[in-house]
């Protein structure tokens, strides 16, 4: 099975690393900052707390399509990693890693998602990988907008 990698990172100034963390580990926060032609929803019940083995159920429609989504925490280090996996879902494989470490520039936001997926290459560069490069261009300029006021 071939894996994909996408990787990126974002850097806030105005945030401490505990209110980002805490941010992104909200699931909730998640529907805010997806993009809203997914239509993402959590079903419930909504984890209340983030540990590893918690499990999280979503609806979505990709390309008008609709699909049941299900990840699991395998890693949780708050207030610096936490890691999800695809138990059920549209790809062969999705791992996706998340990152936050502090700097002189502020809180740095990383990424890290190896996929796989059916069609493997072919479908990836047509579909799948423009696919993850809008949604994540979408939540950074929608984290843009949020982080900011978590403070203010």
């Amino acid at each position: 099975m071939k894996t994909f990698l996408f990787k990126t990172q974002q850097t806030f100034e105005k945030q401490t690393l505990e209110e980002v963390f805490a941010f992104f580990s909200d699931v909730h926060n998640l529907t805010v900052i997806t993009p809203p032609w997914l239509y993402l929803q959590v079903l419930p019940p909504a984890p209340s707390e983030m540990k590893v083995g918690t499990r999280i159920d979503y609806r979505l429609k990709l390309h008008g399509i609709p699909i049941r989504w299900q990840s699991e925490i395998t890693a949780w280090h708050p207030p610096h990693t936490f890691a999800d996996e695809q138990r059920r879902g549209p790809y062969r494989r999705w791992h996706h890693t998340h990152t936050f470490g502090e700097t002189a520039n502020g809180v740095v936001v990383g990424d890290v998602v190896e996929y796989a997926v059916w069609g493997n290459s072919l479908v990836n560069r047509l579909f799948v990988q423009p696919d993850i490069e809008k949604i994540f261009a979408y939540r950074s300029q929608k984290l843009e907008e949020l982080l900011p006021s978590l403070r203010d």
